[in-house]
Parts: C-alpha cells; sequence; structure tokens
C-alpha cells in the first residue's frame, strides 16, 4: 500500500487513479509524472506550487519506478491497464 498522505489532498485521487488504475491524470500531474519540472511549474495552482518538492519525494519514495520518469514511460503505464481492460 502506498502513502499518499504527503501529496496534498486535491490530487491524491488523481495520482492514485494513474498509479493503481492508470487513468491519465491532469496536466499539472502528468507534467510531474513525466519529469517536465518546468511545464509542472507553470501548470501548478497557488496550493501545488509549494508541494513539487512533496510529489518528487513521493514518486522517488513510493511510486513503482516504471510509472513515472519521463512521457514515454507515462504513456506505457497509461497503455498497461488499458490492455488489461481489453483481455
Amino acid at each position: 500500500m502506498l502513502d499518499y498522505s504527503m501529496i496534498p489532498e486535491h490530487c491524491r485521487d488523481g495520482i492514485q487513479l494513474y498509479i493503481e488504475q492508470g487513468i491519465p491524470p491532469g496536466s499539472f500531474l502528468q507534467a510531474v509524472l513525466e519529469n517536465n519540472l518546468v511545464r509542472a511549474f507553470g501548470m501548478a495552482d497557488h496550493i501545488d506550487m509549494h508541494h513539487i518538492r512533496d510529489y518528487c519525494e513521493f514518486l522517488y519514495n513510493e511510486a513503482p519506478a516504471s510509472s513515472w520518469g519521463s512521457p514515454e514511460k507515462v504513456e506505457a503505464w497509461i497503455k498497461r491497464f488499458q490492455l488489461k481492460e481489453e483481455a
């Protein structure tokens, strides 16, 4: 069981649905997952702006390594769940 407590409450569902079910996240979370921190800062709201380090720590310490780090990894993670549904 992953510890989502360091993620701001308004984004916990989004990141949990992405990791556990492969549901694509919103623009901000997608930028964080893709390791595009410049875009993440540009998309961050007033809360997330102060928690980007927490997102990074969560990904590094909690999330499966294959679920984040590049656009290709994020796309493959989502496809993995889509393929399960189709089978």
